[in-house]
């Protein structure tokens, strides 16, 4: 880069605060947002060689979102999950520790090649050819485990001007509003899609929030549960039972939330999902064949569970899932002011009667014969007929093969593995830290 220090224009400022705005307003994701940001900022005449921006998240599986833009490079995107890691030395001495220990807002650093370096990270700015670092601090709330922390850098020869601090720092409020209306519509979307699915999600947020107001659809219906559940609630206590309940739902109920299936609600110890469909055969066959599938997969991650669980010396966990396929309602119902988004009507009490048979017949999977016609060659056992409490008509029952092997888990193992702790893991630790030293509570390392 020159060694001239150009005044940054305060027009081209303006436009990209400006577009911050519409961004926002345009209701773009996170990542868009930053993106266009950092390309932005870099044609603006700022000599930026490496942005890097963490954003703390309410997620079920992530705390937080980091983004790392490189010149020429583009952006990479980093989630981490909600899990208690451990710090590594080097991020002990990094500069966003720095920053929240000694709670500052703002740290800037020249990267002196003949000096050593206050911290680990300004080696490998170095290698890239960074003369000057500026960290930063900015919460959303006044809380600084909800908000935004970064760093600039630029490999200019004489580093940042003060034209060039003054701007980043004006930039850097506008760019706080912009992220912090990101995150709360993808928190919104996060919190519909954790407790309502995907679809039904959507559904609400696109306004669909009334009593009554819903579809009828045709979908291929799941009902799984937990056995015994009750006496471990009894005898096992509290910690005991919930770990349980979520080992046996991570097992059992994943393979249901792939494929175009969608777990519409958690019952206690159970679920339902249902795999929507046209109403017509081809589309029918399609759903039921993918519940089938995932039933299959369940069986068997619900195997190795148990096998995992033997050898820990636990007890095995046993299970019952109902297939059924039907036409239902997929909406709104309860009060007025308090409502749950589900599925309703006869074939949901069928495939619930279905999988309560599962007590009386020595197979864990059962379905109906209109289901298992849609499925094709699969081998199925006939047990009987049933009268189903409720139900005029006799059902008849069947119990699939699930003997035969199976494909590749795209779900992957029961606990998934992570060999290293991200960058936004990392900041986002920092972030959960810096709460807890605040709150007086003695700072975790593991």
């Amino acid at each position: 880069m020159s060694t001239a220090q150009a005044e940054i224009s305060a027009i081209l400022m303006d436009k990209v605060a400006d577009w911050l705005t519409q961004s926002a307003l345009a209701g773009d994701d996170l990542e868009t947002l930053v993106k266009g940001f950092c390309e932005r900022l870099a044609a603006a005449g700022l000599p930026l060689k490496r942005v890097h921006l963490g954003f703390s998240m309410l997620h079920p599986l992530y705390d937080a979102l980091g983004f790392t833009w490189l010149r020429g490079q583009g952006l990479e995107v980093e989630g981490f999950r909600n899990e208690d890691g451990a710090h590594s030395d080097r991020f002990l001495n990094s500069p966003y520790y720095h920053l929240l220990s000694h709670k500052l807002d703002h740290l800037r650093r020249r990267l002196d090649p003949s000096v050593t370096s206050e911290f680990p990270v300004f080696d490998e700015l170095r290698l890239m050819g960074v003369t000057d670092y500026m960290a930063f601090v900015h919460p959303f709330n006044g809380n600084t485990s909800q908000g935004m922390m970064g760093s600039w850098s630029t490999d200019s020869a004489s580093g940042f001007s003060d034209s060039m601090i003054s701007a980043l720092l004006r930039i850097q409020n506008h760019l706080a509003i912009a992220a912090k209306m990101a995150v709360l519509t993808k928190l919104a979307d996060n919190m519909m899609t954790t407790y309502l699915g995907g679809d039904a999600g959507r559904r609400v947020l696109d306004g669909q929030i009334k009593r009554g107001e819903g579809d009828t659809i045709r979908a291929a219906l799941v009902m799984g549960d937990m056995r015994g559940s009750t006496r471990l609630a009894q005898t096992a206590g509290r910690e005991i039972y919930i770990d349980t309940l979520n080992q046996f739902f991570d097992a059992i109920a994943a393979p249901f939330n792939r494929r175009g299936g969608q777990i519409m609600s958690f019952l206690g110890d159970g679920f339902i999902a249902v795999y929507p469909c046209e109403r017509h055969r081809a589309q029918s066959e399609i759903a039921c064949q993918a519940a089938l599938a995932a039933a299959h997969k369940a069986s068997a991650r619900m195997m190795d569970l148990n096998l995992r669980r033997k050898e820990q010396g636990l007890g095995g966990i046993k299970f019952g899932i109902g297939l059924h396929v039907g036409n239902v309602m997929f909406g709104n119902v309860g009060l007025t002011d308090r409502l749950t988004f589900s599925v309703f009507g006869s074939a949901v009490n069928e495939v619930q009667r279905l999988q309560t048979l599962t007590k009386k017949y020595p197979h864990s999977v059962l379905a109906s014969k209109d289901f298992a016609s849609y499925c094709g060659a699969n081998s199925w056992l006939t047990l009987g007929e049933e009268e189903l409490a409720g139900i005029k008509q006799k059902l008849t029952v069947l119990s699939p093969d699930l003997s035969g092997a199976l494909a590749p888990d795209e779900d992957g193992a029961l606990e998934p593995i992570y060999d290293r702790i991200s960058d936004a893991e990392q900041v986002m630790l920092l972030h959960r830290d810096a709460a807890r030293l605040s709150a007086g509570e003695p700072r975790k390392l593991q």
